[in-house]
C-alpha cells in the first residue's frame, strides 16, 4: 500500500493531520482515520483534514474527519490551518481563498501579521438547520440532561452547537455533562457543547466538548457559536476576545452582512509519511 505525505498542524493547540488530496490520491476508511488520529498507534490529532480540488467555482474543497472517523461539516481552527497549508505546499499563492465544505463555503484570508481571518458564513437558528428536535429557534431553550433542566442556545455554524452560560468555566461539568449533551436524542446529528463564562462585554472564557473528539484546547466554530449566542442574549458586543485553554481568538459578528469572522494563529508542527493499514 502506498504511503501518504502529511503535515501536522495546530491552531491554539487544536491539532490536525492535513493531507494533500490534490497531488496524491487520498481515500481513507473510518477505521483508517481513527488509526491515523490515534496518539499511540498513528500520528495523533483531533481532526484529519483533506484538501481536494473544488467541485464548483471555489478554489478548493475541504473535508474534515473527527478522531472517531466520522466526517463533519465544519472546523474553524482547521480552516485557518487550511490556508497556511495550501500556500506552504505551493497549491496557491493567493492570500484569500474560497473553500467548499460540507457546511457551506468559507473564506480564509492570511493577514499581514501572520494570523488567519476566516469568514465563517452566517449563523443559523432554525431548529431544522441545527438540527434540534423540538426547538423553536429561540435565543435560549430548555434541555433535560440527567434529570436536570438546563438552558442552551442551539445554533449552527455549519455544524451544530449548544452553548451554555456558566459562572465559572473551570468548574463547568464539561467532561461529565458534555458527552451526554453531545449524544442527546434531541440532537439527531450529535452536537458540539460549549460552556461560556462572560468576563465583560468584549471578553469570554470558553471550554468546548467537541462532537467526536471530546474536549479540545480550542474550537473555532465553538468560539463563533459562543459569541453569537452571547450577542443574541444581550451579553456581548459585536467584537469579542475568546480565551480558551490553547489561546485566544477574536470573533466578530454582524459587521459584514451578518457573517461571522474569526481571527487567530495557525502553525505547521512537522511533516512526514504515513502508511495506511
Amino acid at each position: 500500500m502506498t504511503s501518504l505525505e502529511f503535515t501536522k498542524m495546530q491552531g491554539l493547540g487544536n491539532d490536525f493531520v492535513v493531507l494533500d488530496g490534490v497531488r496524491q490520491h487520498v481515500e481513507l476508511s473510518a477505521a483508517q482515520v481513527r488509526t491515523l488520529a490515534d496518539r499511540r498507534l498513528g500520528v495523533g490529532c483531533d481532526q484529519v483534514l483533506i484538501v481536494e480540488r473544488a467541485r464548483g467555482d471555489a478554489d478548493f474543497r475541504y473535508r474534515i474527519f473527527n478522531a472517531d472517523g466520522g466526517e463533519v461539516e465544519q472546523c474553524g481552527n482547521g480552516a485557518r490551518c487550511f490556508v497556511v497549508f495550501a500556500r506552504s505546499r505551493g497549491l496557491t499563492d493567493k492570500r484569500e481563498l474560497r473553500v467548499e465544505t460540507v457546511g457551506g463555503t468559507i473564506v480564509p484570508r492570511l493577514e499581514d501579521d501572520g494570523r488567519v481571518a476566516v469568514g465563517m458564513g452566517k449563523p443559523r437558528f432554525r431548529a431544522e438547520d441545527v438540527p434540534f428536535f423540538g426547538g423553536e429557534g429561540k435565543v435560549v431553550e430548555s434541555l433535560d440532561v440527567n434529570g436536570r433542566r438546563i438552558e442552551v442556545s442551539a445554533l449552527s455554524m455549519g455544524n451544530p452547537h449548544a452553548v451554555q452560560v456558566v459562572t465559572d468555566v473551570e468548574a463547568a461539568p464539561v467532561s461529565v455533562e458534555g458527552p451526554v449533551i453531545e449524544c442527546h436524542p434531541r440532537f439527531p446529528q450529535r452536537v458540539n457543547v460549549g460552556y461560556m463564562e462572560v468576563i465583560d462585554r468584549a471578553t469570554i472564557r470558553l471550554r468546548v466538548w467537541e462532537r467526536g473528539a471530546g474536549e479540545t484546547p480550542a474550537c473555532g466554530t465553538g468560539a463563533c457559536a459562543a459569541v453569537v449566542a452571547g450577542i443574541r442574549r444581550g451579553l456581548l458586543d459585536r467584537g469579542v476576545r475568546v480565551r480558551m485553554t490553547g489561546g485566544e481568538l477574536t470573533v466578530e459578528w454582524g459587521r459584514n452582512d451578518g457573517e461571522v469572522t474569526m481571527t487567530g494563529p495557525a502553525e505547521t508542527v512537522f511533516e512526514g509519511r504515513w502508511l495506511p493499514r
